[in-house]
C-alpha cells in the first residue's frame, strides 16, 4: 500500500493557523460544549465535530473539475499550513502505472480508466495532507469513500464558461467519459452531479478569481466546517443580566427550526451577521438556476453540521422540481416603464407560501431526532395554510408518522376558494380547523399554546409529541425567502435591464412582515436594494407605524378586505426588523412587544423610528383603488393582478421616484380571487361557484396563464369534512391533543 505523510512540523504549524477554533483532544473530551445544558443536539454536534476535525489524521481534499485549478490552490493551501501536497494524476496515478494518464486513457479506454483510477486510489492512504483529486475520482464511488473517512472534501466550483475556456486555452480537447459527439460543455454539465455528491464544503469561486483567493477561501471553508459551535441563534427578546452567560440561551440553527418560537416569547435570528457574498459571486450566479442560487445561499446560512451540504442540495432539488409549474421556479416579467413583477405563484398551491414550505418540511424533518413526535401547528390568513398542508405531504411516509399539522384559519375570513383549498389539501398528516375569528387570534392563540408550558409537557409526557411551528415565526420557513429576492435581482441583470450594482426598490404587499424582511436580509447578503416599499390594504397598522412609530390596536378592528392574506393587525416578523435596527437590543423588543399585549400599543424613540425610516417607506391602498388597479393592469397590459398584487402596484405607483426599477413581490395566483377578479373586471360572473368562475377567468387568455394545479383542485367536487371551534385557546388545546391522538396513537 502507497502511503504519504505529512511533514513533521504539520501539527504546529495547523495549531497555529487553526488557533481560533477550540480543538478537541481526548484529555477534554468529556467537557460538554457551552449550549450542552439546554441543547439535546449538543453531544451529536460534538461528536460530528470530533469525527471531522482536521487536528489528527485528517486530510484536506480538493475536488472539481479538470482546470478548477485543484492542483495550483492545494500547493498554495500546503504552503500556507506546512503540510505535503499529494497530486493524484502526478502522486498516484502515473507513479502506479508508469505511464501518463492519458496514455493510460488511450490505453484502456473511459469504463476501464475510472475502474483502474479508482482501484490505485483505494490502495493509497495518506494522513494530514492537502491531496488534488482528478476530474474523475468522484465518479468512482468506492475510492471516494476510502477518502471521504479520512478528510473533508471542498468542492472547487468554478462557472463552467471558466472551466471551458481554461481547457481551451490548455489546448485539452478530450476528458474522461467523453464520447465522440458529446461536447466539453454537456460532460462537465454531467459531471456535476457527481461533486455535489460528495462535497463536504463548497469554495465558490468567481470569475478572475487568483489562486490566492481560492486559497485563502478553501482555508476559510475549512475553519467554518470545523467551527461547528459559531453559528448560533438568539431569541429577540434576549438579553444578558448579570451572572448568566449569553452563550447558555443560544440554539443551532436545528434547535431554532424545531422549536420554532423561543421560549420567552420572542423569535430566532442569527447571533451573527448574515453571510455577505462578494461582487464576483454575484456576478457568477446571474447565469444559474434557481436551484443553483438556492444552493450556494442556503449553503453560506445553514451550517453543515446541522444540514451537510451534500443532503441540503437534495432537499433543495426535491423542493423545487416539477410540483412547479414554471422552470424558473419564481420568474421576473417586465410590467411596463421600470416596474417589473417578481411571479411568486408557479408552486402547487399557487401562492408565495410555496418558495418557503415546499423546503421547510424536508428541513425539520432533517432536524428533528428520529424517535420524536411533532405536532406542527399553523395559523393561516389564507395562502398558508394549504402551502403547509401540501407541503408536509410530500415527506416520506416514514416521515408522515411523525410529523402532523394542524393549521387554524378563520372560518369566515379567507375567500372561498382558499377556504375550499385549506381544507382540500387535508391529507392523512395533516387537518384544517376553522375558528370563529380572525387571523390575529389564530396566531395569538397559537403563541399562547406555545408559551403553556404546562400543557406542552403534558403532550410530551401523555403520547410523547412535540409542538412546533410552521408560520414565518419559524427561521427555517422564513429563510427560504431570501432566495427568490436575490434571485429576482440577479434575473433582471440577466435579461440586460440593469448592471450588477444599479440599485433597485422592491414593493411587497405585506401582512405579517416576513415577505419584507426577507428582502432585507437579501440586502446584508450583498443584493443592492435601495427602498423596501411597505404595502398595506385597509388594515394599514404597519403603515401607520412606519411614518409615525406608534404601533397603536387600541382603536383598530379588523377589516375583511380583498387581500385577505394581508388582513393581519399584529404583524410579528416586525420584531425581528426592530431588533435588527435596535442592534440587537433585546430588552427594549420584550418591553415593546409585552406592552403591546398587554397594553396593545407601543411608541419607539425617535432616534430608532428614523433609523427605521431610512430604507423603509410604507403606504396603502383602499378597496376601490386596489380594483381600479386590476382593472387598468390588465386594459394597457393584458396582465391580471391578484388583489394582494394590486394593493402593491398601488402603492409602487404612488411611491416610486422612478429613478431606479421596483420590483413588485406577487402574493398569489389571480385565480384564487375570482370573485374580486370578475368584480375588478366589471366581468359578469355566470355562476357563483368557484370552478365556474375559475374557467370564466381563463377563457380571457390573459397572462399569467391559467394555474392547472388549482383548476385540478376545483375539479375535486367531494366535499371534505373539517373541524370548526369556538375562538376559545382552550377549545385549541382539545382539538390539537384529539388530533394527536388520532395520529400518534
Amino acid at each position: 500500500m502507497l502511503h504519504i505523510s505529512r511533514c513533521q512540523h504539520l501539527k504546529q504549524i495547523a495549531q497555529k493557523y487553526f488557533s481560533s477554533i477550540p480543538i478537541k483532544t481526548e484529555k477534554h473530551a468529556h467537557r460538554s460544549l457551552p449550549l450542552s445544558r439546554t441543547s439535546p443536539f449538543a453531544e451529536l454536534r460534538k461528536s460530528w465535530h470530533s469525527t471531522c476535525s482536521l487536528v489528527g489524521d485528517k486530510n484536506i481534499i480538493l475536488m472539481g473539475p479538470p482546470g478548477a485549478g485543484k492542483t495550483t490552490v492545494g500547493r498554495i493551501v500546503g504552503q500556507k499550513l506546512g503540510c505535503c501536497v499529494i497530486d493524484v494524476d502526478d502522486d498516484i496515478l502515473e507513479k502506479t502505472w508508469n505511464m501518463s494518464v492519458s496514455e493510460k486513457l488511450q490505453d484502456v479506454g473511459n469504463e476501464q480508466f475510472l475502474e483502474e483510477e479508482g482501484k490505485a486510489v483505494l490502495n493509497f492512504s495518506a494522513s494530514r495532507s492537502v491531496i488534488a483529486l482528478t476530474g474523475s475520482n468522484p465518479m468512482h464511488d468506492a475510492s471516494m469513500w476510502h477518502l471521504k473517512k479520512n478528510g473533508i472534501i471542498i468542492y472547487l466550483d468554478v462557472p463552467l464558461i471558466d472551466i471551458v475556456n481554461r481547457l481551451r486555452s490548455m489546448k485539452i480537447e478530450r476528458i474522461v467519459g467523453q464520447s465522440p459527439g458529446t461536447s466539453m460543455k454537456d460532460l462537465l454539465k454531467s459531471r456535476r452531479c457527481y461533486y455535489k455528491k460528495w462535497f463536504d464544503t463548497r469554495v465558490f469561486c468567481e470569475s478572475g478569481a487568483s489562486p490566492e483567493e481560492v486559497a485563502d477561501k478553501v482555508l476559510t471553508a475549512v475553519k467554518r466546517y470545523l467551527d461547528a459551535d459559531s453559528e448560533t441563534f438568539i431569541s429577540t427578546r434576549h438579553f444578558a443580566t448579570q451572572g448568566c452567560q449569553q452563550k447558555v440561551s443560544a440554539k443551532f440553527f436545528s434547535e431554532a427550526v424545531i422549536e420554532g418560537l423561543a421560549s420567552d416569547g420572542g423569535l430566532f435570528v442569527p447571533e451573527k451577521e448574515f453571510p455577505k457574498l462578494s461582487c464576483g459571486e454575484w456576478k457568477s450566479l446571474v447565469g444559474a438556476t434557481y436551484v443553483e442560487r438556492a444552493q450556494i445561499l442556503l449553503e453560506k446560512c445553514i451550517h453543515p453540521a446541522d444540514i451537510p451540504a451534500t443532503r441540503l442540495g437534495e432537499m433543495i432539488e426535491n423542493a423545487y422540481g416539477e410540483n412547479f409549474a414554471c422552470s424558473k421556479i419564481a420568474p421576473i416579467r417586465h410590467l411596463s416603464g421600470n416596474q417589473f413583477i417578481l411571479e411568486l405563484f408557479h408552486g402547487p398551491t399557487g401562492s408565495f407560501k410555496d418558495l418557503s414550505l415546499q423546503l421547510m418540511p424536508h428541513l425539520f424533518a432533517h432536524c428533528i431526532p428520529p424517535t420524536c413526535n411533532y405536532m406542527i401547528l399553523v395559523a393561516t390568513s389564507g395562502d398558508t395554510g394549504s402551502a403547509v398542508l401540501n407541503g408536509f405531504s410530500r415527506l416520506s411516509k416514514n416521515d408522515q408518522q411523525r410529523i402532523a399539522v394542524t393549521t387554524f384559519f378563520p372560518e369566515n375570513g379567507v375567500s372561498q376558494f382558499q377556504k375550499a383549498q385549506i381544507i382540500g389539501s387535508q391529507k392523512e398528516n395533516g387537518w384544517a380547523v376553522g375558528v370563529k375569528s380572525d387571523f390575529d387570534f389564530c396566531q395569538a392563540a397559537i403563541k399562547r399554546i406555545f408559551q403553556d408550558s404546562d400543557f406542552t409537557g403534558f403532550l410530551t409526557m401523555e403520547y410523547g409529541t412535540t409542538l412546533s411551528s410552521a408560520n414565518s415565526i419559524n427561521w427555517g420557513r422564513l429563510l427560504p425567502q431570501v432566495v427568490y429576492h436575490a434571485s429576482a435581482y440577479l434575473d433582471l441583470v440577466s435579461q440586460g435591464f440593469i448592471s450588477f450594482g444599479n440599485p433597485v426598490d422592491v414593493c411587497i404587499p405585506t401582512g405579517n412582515f416576513g415577505n419584507i424582511l426577507a428582502a432585507v436580509y437579501a440586502k446584508m447578503m450583498g443584493i443592492p436594494i435601495r427602498k423596501f416599499i411597505c404595502a398595506s390594504n385597509q388594515n394599514h397598522v404597519l403603515t401607520d407605524f412606519i411614518k409615525t412609530g406608534h404601533y397603536d390596536l387600541r382603536e383598530r378592528k379588523l377589516a375583511h378586505t380583498f387581500s385577505p392574506s394581508i388582513d393581519i393587525l399584529t404583524c410579528s416578523n416586525l420584531e425581528r426588523h426592530l431588533h435588527l435596527m435596535a442592534d440587537k437590543d433585546g430588552q427594549l423588543m420584550a418591553k415593546l412587544f409585552n406592552q403591546l399585549e398587554e397594553q396593545r400599543h407601543f411608541q419607539i424613540e425617535k432616534i430608532l423610528m428614523e433609523k427605521l425610516q431610512r430604507d423603509l417607506i410604507a403606504d396603502w391602498s383602499s378597496e376601490g383603488e386596489c380594483l381600479a388597479a386590476i382593472h387598468s393592469t390588465y386594459n394597457t397590459c393584458g396582465y391580471i393582478l391578484d388583489p394582494h398584487t394590486a394593493v402593491a402596484k398601488v402603492v409602487a405607483d404612488r411611491m416610486q421616484d422612478k429613478s431606479c426599477p421596483v420590483i413588485v413581490s406577487s402574493t398569489a395566483h389571480y385565480s384564487k380571487f375570482a370573485p374580486a377578479i370578475l368584480q375588478a373586471l366589471k366581468i359578469e360572473a355566470i355562476s357563483q361557484t368557484c370552478s365556474s368562475q375559475l374557467y370564466l377567468l381563463n377563457s380571457y387568455n390573459a397572462l399569467p396563464p391559467p394555474h392547472e394545479a388549482l383548476l385540478e383542485r376545483m375539479k375535486l367536487q367531494e366535499k371534505m369534512d373539517y373541524q370548526v371551534c369556538a375562538a376559545d385557546v382552550n377549545v385549541l388545546k382539545s382539538q390539537v391533543e384529539k388530533l394527536i391522538q388520532s395520529q400518534f396513537l
